[in-house]
């Protein structure tokens, strides 16, 4: 009996050394073939084993997850491409970099590619449209910089989606075209595709308007031309005004005479004219008036000749200061209208002259319109995101408001007499889901 036992565990013990052999080889070592396996599970080496032949059935083991996961790094592999510049000065090579490459680590971080530096060659990887863009733009960046024009970090966001949007433009082309050279010796350029556009229309037109959302430049760069134009002697004045409108706010009445009443609505137009001008030389030539600022109320009744006018914050005028405006240009007089048709400050109610300008000029000869878009942003990077994000919001509150009054012309337009007698009555609104400004205009 215990010799019997001992040779059923010496049986037992063969039987598990031997399990594993036959299941890592191909076949038994008597020269059978192995258990046959259903699709779902395949042999253990069938990632080692070589490709089924054209005759095979569709029952082979494993095929089609064996071609996905050989094929996967050669597509990824192919979507990589590397390009290298070259720059063989040293000091366009420092500006081209920034200060501890901040201005490289900012172009990878808008195009999505990989830019490194290593000696004067400048590596970059990435996906196919991305290294284009970048190597676009350190090779105009660079032709620029040798030209002594300034690239800073504040270029490079605005400058890649122009690259995106328009591959046969030229940034040469786009910032090279120097405005003015401030008092601060920086020259101004426009810097987006909309910009140039402007200022060409600017200067070929005797009226202008420039429509957009905030920090696009409209205002600057229009101050640049009256500066530019004053400067050169094109016109003998420059009038800047807006409206006296507070954003939101009621003020009350403020202290001092009436310069310093209104002196805070025009503020920002002074700060757009203290960067492109020295102070002495602004005093002197207010003294001599050849710069005026006043609120736009006060322009009623005159005919302003050989001048450059600029009314900022428009869409803030009402119908009759815009229409009284525009019938002030006068003989060699250019003017340059400017505002952000979605950010009025008017009464609720009030209908805003910037936007019934741009709906009845539109097809005007002589009048040319200009349209910014969030992408046209020069100031901060999260300014463009705020400007899409709420304009994102409207849309959405406009289809809102737009679905709820073709709800409400349905239901006011049926009469309960021409309703079915088994229909059952309209349901209506809840209160609480009337959106807080479905009311407005």
């Amino acid at each position: 009996m215990a010799r019997a036992a001992h040779l059923a565990s010496d049986y037992a013990s063969q039987e598990r050394r031997e399990s594993p052999r036959r299941l890592s080889t191909p076949s038994s070592p008597s020269g059978h073939e192995p258990s046959p396996r259903s699709p779902e599970h395949p042999h253990p080496d069938a990632s080692l084993s070589p490709a089924a032949p054209n005759d095979a059935t569709p029952d082979d083991v494993g095929t089609p997850a064996i071609a996905e996961t050989s094929e996967s790094p050669v597509t990824s592999a192919e979507q990589t491409v590397v390009a290298s510049l070259e720059v063989a000065d040293t000091q366009v090579l420092q500006q081209l970099c920034g200060p501890r490459s901040a201005l490289l680590a900012e172009l990878a971080r808008h195009s999505g590619a990989d830019v490194s530096q290593r000696g004067n060659v400048i590596r970059i990887s990435g996906a196919p449209e991305d290294t284009r863009v970048a190597q676009r733009f350190l090779e105009d960046a660079a032709q620029l910089i040798h030209q002594g024009v300034d690239v800073n970090l504040g270029d490079v966001g605005h400058s890649v989606r122009t690259l995106r949007r328009d591959p046969e433009r030229s940034l040469v082309e786009l910032l090279d075209q120097v405005i003015i050279v401030t008092s601060r010796s920086r020259p101004v350029a426009p810097k987006t595709a909309t910009q140039r556009e402007y200022i060409a229309a600017i200067r070929s037109h005797d009226l202008t308007f420039g429509i957009g959302p905030a920090g696009t430049g409209k205002t600057y760069l229009a101050m640049a031309m009256a500066a530019a134009a004053l400067m050169k002697k094109q016109v003998k004045r420059i009038i800047l005004t807006r409206p006296a409108v507070e954003a939101g706010e009621r003020l009350g009445f403020l202290p001092g005479d009436l310069a310093e009443k209104v002196n805070p609505y025009l503020r920002p137009l002074y700060d757009a004219l203290h960067d492109m001008l020295d102070y002495e030389r602004i005093q002197q030539l207010r003294s001599r008036g050849q710069i005026e600022v006043a609120p736009l109320a006060f322009m009623r009744g005159r005919t302003l000749n050989e001048s450059f006018v600029i009314l900022d914050e428009a869409q803030n005028a009402t119908t009759d200061q815009m229409k009284m405006f525009l019938t002030r240009l006068g003989y060699a007089s250019k003017a340059v209208v400017t505002g952000d048709v979605t950010q009025s400050d008017l009464p609720r109610g009030a209908r805003s002259g910037l936007r019934e300008a741009w709906e009845l000029l539109h097809e005007v000869d002589g009048i040319a319109f200009c349209e910014f878009a969030d992408g046209d942003v020069v100031r901060h990077p999260l300014v463009q995101k705020i400007v899409v994000a709420y304009d994102r919001h409207e849309a959405a509150q406009r289809r809102i408001r737009e679905a709820r009054r073709r709800e409400a012309a349905g239901e006011s337009s049926e009469t309960p007499a021409e309703r079915a007698p088994d229909a059952p009555p309209p349901a209506s609104t809840p209160p609480d889901e009337t959106p807080p400004d479905a009311d407005r205009p």
